[in-house]
């Protein structure tokens, strides 16, 4: 058996393939043990992170692809289209508004019929525990000549819509919530009208929504931000961005078509940012990630591990679908610790809680400011880390907008909450291979709303 950091040549390893053979659960090394009847993950330290990983495809483009299929005139293709939960929800509302999605192979058809093709469903669209799902459809649904309602499970529920349905509403929608929280009733009413919409924070789904609702608005709709977020749906719109007076002024036209096509889904880098983390705080070895989007507005966490001393590689760069894309090298590395804060916090919002463990193996403070909307994502992620990291031993100091690790710190293990949350869950669970003992993380099965085989592959890697 060879692992990565045995060989000097990348296209060498590449063809190779992956250096783990057999059963990830061998019992030379059982690092990582998942119960599906208990729904819990157990994991213990390993000695080195070392081999190759495909992360899943990403569900952030994924979503804006199948949504602009829908509205586009004629089939388009969806190449290399996420299983996991999230993705599946938004093509499952899309079925009940008429669209007809079908798999062809691998790939999946979904046969668009034009900006004013959907029809009106007989049942609530069920987002899942997508609020991007939620958000981004609210955007297509606004002003429509039928009524419809937008809910989810009970965590989505609790997650705040008034900053979609305020700008919907000043296009012209009826939108009614319950307490500024889904159910969203979508009342039918007339055409929306273009607006302008300065972001009162940054927000990538709020942007997308309006961007959406102003493609089938009368007149101009512009976007205005004055901090970056996402912009995949400005470059899947193949949108022109100004920049003017210290902000971001990103126009779309009314009543414009959207043409069918193929869309190729590049590895999500959000997925990769957790083997990223492992291979760096781990004593030995490295990682190879393939054929991770590298887009800009994503992979801030990139140049936040290498300011920590992460020895990060970027090969076989190219372009798929408007996205950059490539294989990210990680080798084992001693970190120091960092502050992230203001422009930085957007541009790695779902990093942050694996980058909160990185902190914690890091030598000093690392310190995360601005990051106040993580406490209305899954779960309140900061709190949420917090507890986690104190029951593994770590010093931290939490603040409404962000928290504060001490390290390095000797690891204990013990049980954390996953509170539902995937991004927690996982964040945990290489918290847990770098900790004596045993590291329990309940309902371990939520890694699957956006990395379905994720303790399978942790597995793998992790020796």
């Amino acid at each position: 058996m060879r692992t990565y950091s045995e060989y000097s040549d990348d296209a060498r390893f590449l063809e190779h393939g992956s250096f783990f053979q057999g059963n990830p659960y061998d019992s030379r090394f059982v690092n990582i043990r998942y119960d599906k009847a208990s729904d819990r993950a157990v994991v213990t330290r390993c000695m080195h992170v070392d081999g190759i990983v495909d992360p899943p495809p990403d569900k952030s483009i994924a979503q804006r692809a199948a949504l602009l299929a829908a509205i586009g005139d004629g089939t388009s293709r969806l190449v290399n289209y996420p299983s996991s939960a999230d993705p599946q929800s938004t093509l499952s509302c899309l079925r009940q508004l008429g669209i007809a999605i079908e798999k062809d192979g691998e790939d999946i058809l979904v046969h668009g019929k034009g900006l004013d093709g959907f029809s009106a469903p007989d049942a609530p669209l069920d987002c899942g525990n997508s609020g991007t799902t939620m958000r981004l459809i609210s955007g297509l649904l606004a002003g429509r000549d039928f009524d419809c309602v937008l809910t989810g499970d009970a965590s989505l529920r609790g997650r705040p819509m008034e900053r979609v349905a305020g700008p919907l509403r000043e296009m012209g929608a009826r939108i009614a919530l319950n307490a500024g929280c889904a159910p969203m009733r979508m009342e039918r009413g007339p055409r929306l009208h273009g607006i302008t919409y300065r972001l009162p924070m940054p927000s990538a789904q709020v942007k997308s929504c309006v961007l959406l609702a102003g493609l089938r608005a009368t007149g101009r709709t512009t976007v205005i931000e004055t901090l970056p977020s996402r912009d995949h749906t400005e470059r899947m719109l193949n949108l022109a961005p100004v920049e003017a007076e210290g902000a971001r002024h990103i126009p779309i036209e009314g009543n414009r078509s959207v043409p069918a096509r193929t869309w190729t889904v590049p590895n999500d880098f959000s997925a990769a940012a957790f083997f990223m983390v492992a291979g760096a705080v781990a004593p030995r070895g490295a990682v190879l990630l393939r054929k991770v989007g590298l887009n800009p507005t994503r992979s801030a966490l990139i140049g936040v591990l290498e300011e920590m001393g992460a020895v990060i590689r970027i090969a076989n760069r190219e372009e798929s679908g408007g996205e950059p894309v490539g294989d990210l090298h990680i080798e084992a590395s001693s970190l120091r610790g960092v502050r992230v804060d203001g422009a930085r916090i957007p541009l790695l919002i779902d990093e942050i809680p694996i980058l909160s463990v990185a902190g914690a193996l890091a030598k000093g403070r690392t310190e995360i400011r601005d990051a106040r909307e993580l406490r209305f994502k899954e779960t309140d992620r900061i709190g949420a880390m917090a507890e986690n990291l104190r029951r593994l031993g770590v010093s931290v100091e939490e603040f409404d907008d962000g928290l504060a690790v001490e390290g390095p710190a000797a690891l204990q293990g013990n049980i954390v909450e996953s509170w539902h949350d995937h991004r927690v869950a996982m964040a945990m669970a290489v918290a847990g291979l770098m900790a004596d003992g045993e590291t329990v993380i309940k309902d371990a099965s939520c890694a699957a709303v956006s990395f379905p085989n994720y303790w399978e592959t942790l597995a793998s890697v992790a020796l």
